[in-house]
């Protein structure tokens, strides 16, 4: 063999890698075996939903929070419902010893006697009248005191049914002449205990903190977060919100914004951004952590491709790679946009219609950084 035969053989053996590669044009050769195991997909119009994304918190929906003092001052008796536990509107949740009941009863007893008397009186005087041994005078003063006492014993019996009597306990009470002082203090909303401060022996008040049960409506909660300042102008009141939790990170919790901050916080420059999240199997807890994206304006019809066809490269741009002919492959800058659900919006460089490597542009990536080291 002569020395030029050896010298072709030679370079008939070396690998093709290093041609497969243009530096100049920034393009990378692919046999054709390796063109199949591409994909390969012509970008596409796409409309992109525009987005904005916040953290946040859940929290109790205040609206629907209810603490639930008692009506009048008393030492607590029983107590029927702990954390946790669901209870219907109306139920019992704890009762009372009231003094004020006690005394409300007691007039109303003496009220029902002076009526009693002032009636039985009248029918005296009206039968006189007609026997000829009374006189008009006597009905008249007769008449007018046991109306006085009827008004008297009406606005008793208002007394008590105010403080938690219906009106069958009422009769009873006046039938039987036995006062009944425990107030009944029913759950003023159906939900669930959120807080208990409530024990038998416990004198409470009106009003007095804090409130012996805490009752919430968890059908609905609050998810609470606070946007950045140049994306406050995006946002308004109903816009549907779709939120995630850890706890949960399959799941989509649905809602609408109810509530905008009307200042920006001047130490962090945010505004307030509540949100009504349904929640009809209870499974969202005040404190989580909470994360949320809401669609601020309608879609947007751009340029769009599998976001595997976008590389970040070292430098931080982002390229795509484009063929005309499935075997060469030129790289090609981009400016992004949008990523929603598996395609990423090109705003600049890219048009509808041309091929781009999306499975294999990280191949295409790697081996055209390679060949740009080995050439350093």
């Amino acid at each position: 063999m002569t020395r030029t035969s050896e010298v072709r053989s030679a370079r008939a053996a070396q690998p093709a890698a290093a041609s497969e590669v243009d530096i100049a044009r920034q393009a990378v050769d692919v046999t054709e075996k390796q063109a199949d195991g591409f994909r390969i997909l012509p970008a596409e119009p796409r409309s992109f939903r525009v987005m904005k994304n916040a953290v946040g918190s859940i929290d109790f929906n205040q609206n629907m929070l209810v603490q639930v003092f008692t009506p009048n001052p008393g030492k607590i008796v029983d107590t029927f419902f702990n954390v946790g536990e669901t209870v219907t509107k109306g139920q019992t949740l704890f009762t009372i010893d009231s003094p004020d009941l006690l005394q409300a009863e007691s007039t109303l007893l003496a009220a029902a006697g002076v009526l009693e008397l002032q009636t039985r009186t009248l029918s005296r005087v009206r039968q006189l009248l007609k026997t000829g041994g009374g006189a008009q005078k006597d009905v008249d003063q007769a008449t007018s005191d046991q109306q006085t006492a009827e008004g008297n014993y009406k606005a008793a019996r208002d007394a008590v049914r105010i403080l938690g009597k219906t009106d069958e306990e009422i009769d009873r009470i006046v039938a039987d002449r036995k006062v009944d002082s425990i107030l009944i203090v029913p759950s003023p909303i159906s939900g669930q205990i959120v807080a208990r401060n409530a024990a038998p022996g416990l004198y409470v008040q009106p009003g007095n903190a804090p409130a012996p049960y805490t009752l919430a409506d968890l059908s609905t909660m609050w998810m609470v977060a606070n946007v950045i300042e140049i994306d406050a102008p995006a946002y308004r009141i109903g816009q549907p919100v779709a939120v995630s939790v850890p706890a949960y990170p399959d799941e989509i919790f649905r809602g609408h914004v109810t509530t905008l901050g009307l200042n920006i916080d001047p130490t962090t420059h945010r505004q307030l951004v509540r949100s009504v999240i349904e929640d009809p199997a209870h499974k969202l807890r005040a404190g989580m952590l909470a994360s949320f994206a809401t669609e601020t304006d309608g879609p947007r019809l751009s340029v769009g491709v599998p976001s595997d066809a976008v590389v970040r490269e070292g430098d931080g741009t982002m390229t795509v790679w484009i063929t005309a002919d499935r075997r060469r492959f030129e790289r090609r800058s981009v400016t992004v946009g949008i990523v929603q659900d598996g395609w990423t919006q090109i705003v600049h460089g890219l048009k509808a219609g041309e091929l781009v490597a999306s499975t294999g542009a990280i191949f295409l990536s790697n081996k055209f950084a390679t060949a740009v080291a080995g050439g350093a």
